[in-house]
């Protein structure tokens, strides 16, 4: 098993790329690097700069490469399209331009990706991790979802030679069990691969490892993330968004919660995983402050379990 170890801004409370509470994304390349990273993602759309020469140094300068990039939206209205195509395109164009990293040996496709990430909808952000009363698409909604999906990950393959992954997120519209298996019957793998989370899952009612194991042959991509239970299962009680729910800890580092990386380490090893995976602690920005503290022990953790 050939693996390596990456970042996302989202450990530094970095989701909303209007929040005013960010951090730079100077300090956050510096801290990713200082962790131990040699790769981190993006993060959301208009956060780094679009700036060639301006994030190309940073990166340089911290001795990072760019994993993915990620259009975090609404995938479902018809409305959104030419913006989600110009979001595709804006960062495609400027991934596929900063240096690339090296492609492990076994890997299925090389970095970077572009993650697509359904999100935008107050009726399934309240119902996050909520599989029984959280409402569904029709099946017309779901179609032109799925449609839309297809035109962006064609987009992205057939015009800049980036693989797309489909991320199921708590709070969007790919999310639940049903979700996800209609999902991988609606896309081919031809088309996309998956991105699969250990903490969405978790946070979603299904197990992480039988869900990476199942779907390993889909599996181009991994992000790592570990779950407080008692956090969780107060969440899980109220009415609640689910950056709400981020906000009050319930995602902490990796080996702090109630994940067994132990387990999944076996199984990675089991079906043969080659490549990234991506450690995500999503947190409120204005808590960023203990970020590096988290990614490290994060990193550590994996590190001592053989990762």
């Amino acid at each position: 098993m050939s693996v390596v170890i990456s970042g996302a801004p989202c450990c530094w409370g970095v989701d909303d790329p209007n929040n005013p509470h960010l951090p730079p994304w100077e300090l956050v390349l510096q801290e990713a690097s200082q962790a131990g990273y040699k790769g981190i993602e993006l993060g959301p759309y208009g956060y780094i700069p679009l700036d060639i020469a301006q994030v190309q140094g940073k990166l340089s300068e911290n001795n990072l490469t760019i994993i993915a990039g990620t259009v975090f939206d609404d995938l479902v209205s018809e409305s959104h399209l030419d913006s989600l195509i110009n979001q595709v395109d804006d960062i495609c164009q400027f991934i596929t331009t900063l240096p690339s990293s090296e492609q492990e040996n076994g890997q299925h496709f090389s970095t970077p990706y572009l993650v697509l990430i359904d999100w935008g909808h107050d009726e399934r952000d309240y119902n996050a991790g909520h599989p029984d009363r959280a409402p569904r698409l029709d099946e017309n909604e779901w179609k032109q979802m799925v449609d839309h999906i297809k035109i962006l990950a064609e987009r992205a393959w057939d015009q800049y030679g980036v693989r797309p992954v489909i991320h199921p997120h708590a709070g969007g519209y790919i999310e639940f069990e049903d979700e996800i298996s209609q999902l991988v019957q609606d896309i081919s793998y031809e088309t996309a691969g998956l991105c699969l989370d250990t903490g969405h899952l978790y946070y979603s009612k299904m197990d992480p490892v039988e869900w990476i194991r199942d779907y390993a042959e889909r599996l181009d991509y991994i992000h790592f993330k570990d779950i407080n239970k008692e956090v969780y299962e107060q969440v899980m009680g109220e009415h609640i968004r689910f950056f709400d729910g981020v906000a009050k800890g319930v995602m902490c580092p990796i080996g702090h919660g109630v994940i067994d990386y132990d387990s999944i380490h076996r199984l990675l090893k089991g079906i043969n995983y080659h490549g990234y995976i991506t450690i995500e602690q999503e947190r409120d920005p204005r808590h960023s402050d203990t970020s590096f503290r988290d990614v490290k022990q994060s990193v550590d953790y994996l590190k001592s379990l053989g990762y």
